[in-house]
């Protein structure tokens, strides 16, 4: 760490400034986004969860690290390509960044395989849920699979020679593939071919509809790997020739999209166009299995045009994302117990929605609160004969979505909907382009959102004409208008007739639908127009109180460099600051004389924190923010947010008290973020007699508690 010492005239003490651009201050973002995924493949060991959730865990940990390669480490080979040698805060150049990714990666895959081969597949098995190997089937069972292969398997399989009269074949993104050495008895030579296993199979064949066993307890479910009952029969791929090995590999291509916004005459079509690329990206990870020999390696390496360090071997099968294959089967007993999301006691009086929020506003924290009354609101604008027009933003909706469905039926009802579809909402880009489609159909006013800008704000306008004229309704949230994420996601929404809300929703919606170039809101924080500044300006404030300063955010990452110097200024002024960061934190506390006064936590446990909460304590008469903008530079720069106040103090009581406080205690859920960036589970700083607190147990209790449910 950089300092800077002078002796000032009549001072008996050197004063030390310190230089908060120096890069030891700071946390490699990749290798942060890898030490949450460390934390997610813990959950795999945690007692807390049922068999089938620590399979889930490892599942959501290999889904995580496709998606890093294919977005990031993709980013990162890209400026290495074209000689960009900028660095991050941390100081690393995008090649050095890359072997460390590489180092940390290969020790992470061995603890997954390692987790899958000796805690969960034996577990498994215990349980009645045997994953088997082809190798050690029963003759019989063996059979039955080659009948099966023939009829179900071998008409949509493609064998792809490579010779000089073949060129080496396309490997799609995430495929699962077999590399088949070849042996020609005629001619004594050997070939190489590529056999796709397509992905319509079941990654897990089950064996009990193929081979029945009587004598088995009927809850006894047995699997095998599909590549290796196809590697088992490529004898009816390649008649006449001897098949000597075949060794499963699978590709991870580039998939982060770059799209000309500006020469672009139709964003729906250019993002069609894209996501067919998408295919074609560069690769960026071969994995193989480890006993692939040296010769079949460097056939694939040239050819896919990859060098050593994208390869990763595996003493197991690849792609263990498809163990959500598992969590699939009816098997309550290995889950976690289904429980009843609650309605909040103002929307239970049987009122009309509109009438209850002339009342009062409505609060909303779930999956611990249903959302329900959020399709209900929708609903009921599309419905009301007073309701003239919905705005809504849509940004991840999930399949078959019900809010879809209102905006559809409200346009039919003759009432104007605007739709704002925000078409690079990444990996659900096919399901918004679906639904634009749709809303546009139904003569729904579908907009894509400002040029360069990703609208990320998730709010729902409702405009009425009452007896005493126009009001508006407004939801808005730190969640997407998702009803499956939202039983799986933390996130808080407020449902509110506030007029100055209202009015900035509008204007809000001018700004995306039309030309604005509207600067400043009533309550509103807009990115990229004023977020940013005002979340200095309030962090800059609780720095000129001192010790009475407070500040509690909760986010999904930490990344902006201006942010993290503004509260390590804070820090040293004496502003004690709790930060709950789930994913990536660039930021490192407990620096002395930068940021002793900072403590950093991640939670990750059965529900996905996804909530973002900005707490200031304000000398008293605190502020504090719910939206949908982590401190990030895309965030703040780069896409469209909105971060809003409550105002209530019920309710602000009620956010600190029984959700900030709430998250502060936990001992069972949560890791510390230790100053040379390792994160310690918490549970193992606890004494051997203390209870460990587990704060979103605790939030399903309370919320049980206050509705009067029942789980």
């Amino acid at each position: 760490m950089v300092t800077k010492t002078t002796n000032p005239q009549n001072s008996q003490k050197a004063e030390t400034a310190v230089d908060l651009t120096d890069p030891s201050l700071y946390i490699n973002r990749e290798l942060s986004h890898i030490e949450f995924n460390r934390r997610v493949l813990g959950e795999c060991y945690s007692p807390d969860h049922p068999l089938l959730e620590q399979v889930k865990f490892l599942a959501i940990f290999s889904n995580n690290m496709d998606e890093f390669f294919m977005v990031r480490v993709s980013g990162l080979k890209q400026q290495v390509m074209l000689g960009i040698t900028d660095r991050p805060p941390d100081g690393l150049t995008p090649r050095e960044q890359l072997v460390a990714i590489y180092r940390t990666v290969t020790q992470l895959y061995a603890e997954a395989m390692n987790i899958w081969q000796t805690r969960l597949r034996p577990q498994l098995y215990e349980a009645g849920i045997q994953i088997l190997n082809y190798q050690d089937l029963k003759k019989r069972q063996k059979q039955r699979l080659a009948d099966y292969f023939e009829r179900e398997i071998f008409p949509v399989l493609t064998p792809l020679a490579f010779d000089p009269g073949h060129p080496f074949p396309h490997i799609s993104n995430l495929s699962l593939n077999l590399a088949v050495v070849i042996r020609d008895p005629r001619k004594q030579e050997t070939h190489f071919a590529r056999v796709k296993v397509p992905s319509t199979l079941p990654r897990l064949l089950p064996l009990k509809p193929i081979d029945p066993d009587e004598l088995l307890p009927p809850t006894t479910r047995k699997f095998v790997w599909v590549e290796q009952v196809i590697a088992a029969n490529l004898n009816r791929l390649f008649p006449g020739m001897e098949i000597v090995a075949a060794y499963p590999f699978r590709v991870t291509r580039n998939t982060d999209m770059e799209i000309q916004e500006e020469e672009a005459d139709d964003l729906l079509l250019t993002m069609e166009e894209n996501l067919r690329r998408r295919h074609f990206g560069s690769v960026v990870r071969l994995e193989i299995d480890e006993n692939t020999p040296a010769e079949i390696r460097e056939i694939l390496l040239s050819n896919l045009r990859i060098g050593s360090y994208d390869v990763y071997a595996a003493d197991g099968p690849l792609g263990l994302s498809s163990l959500w294959e598992l969590h699939r089967l009816e098997r309550p007993d290995l889950k976690d117990p289904v429980f009843q999301s609650a309605v909040p006691m103002p929307l239970r009086s049987g009122d009309n929605i509109f009438t209850i929020l002339q009342r009062q506003d409505v609060l909303l924290h779930h999956p611990y609160d249903s959302f329900l009354p959020v399709v209900d609101f929708v609903e009921a604008a599309a419905e009301d004969p007073n309701v003239l027009a919905i705005k809504q933003t849509l940004y991840r909706v999930g399949p078959n979505p019900p809010i879809v469905r209102a905006l559809i039926r409200a346009r039919e009802n003759g009432k104007q909907v605007a739709a704002l579809v925000e078409l690079k909402a990444r990996f659900d880009e096919e399901s918004n382009i679906e639904w634009a489609r749709a809303l546009e159909n139904a003569g729904v006013h579908v907009v894509y959102g400002l040029i360069g800008l990703k609208t990320h704000c998730k709010l729902c306008l409702v405009v009425r004409r009452e007896r005493d004229g126009i009001r508006r309704y407004v939801h808005v949230s730190t969640g997407n208008y998702n009803t499956i994420t939202a039983r799986v996601y933390t996130d808080l929404g407020l449902m509110t007739a506030n007029e100055a809300i209202g009015a900035d929703a509008s204007e809000l919606f001018n700004y995306l639908t039309g030309y604005s170039y509207q600067e400043s809101y009533r309550k509103f924080w807009v990115a990229p127009v004023n977020l940013r500044q005002h979340l200095v300006a309030f962090i800059e404030r609780e720095a000129a109180y001192g010790k009475n300063g407070r500040i509690i955010i909760k986010a999904n990452s930490l990344v902006d460099a201006e942010i993290i110097r503004a509260l390590y200024r804070a820090s040293q002024a004496g502003v004690e600051i709790d930060l709950i960061i789930r994913g990536i934190c660039c930021l490192r506390p407990g620096v002395p004389g930068v940021s002793e006064n900072i403590r950093v936590m991640s939670i990750v446990g059965r529900f996905l924190e996804h909530s973002r909460i900005y707490y200031f304590h304000n000398n008293g008469q605190p502020d504090l923010y719910l939206g949908s903008a982590d401190p990030m530079p895309r965030n703040l720069d780069r896409r469209v947010e909105v971060m809003f106040p409550i105002e209530d103090p019920a309710m602000r009581q009620e956010l600190v008290e029984n959700v900030l406080h709430v998250y502060l205690r936990d001992t069972a859920k949560a890791h510390v973020l230790q100053p040379d960036g390792r994160y310690i589970p918490r549970i193992t700083q606890l004494a051997a007699d203390e209870p460990a607190f587990n704060s979103q147990l605790w939030l399903l209790e309370h919320h049980r508690a206050q509705s009067g449910t029942t789980y």
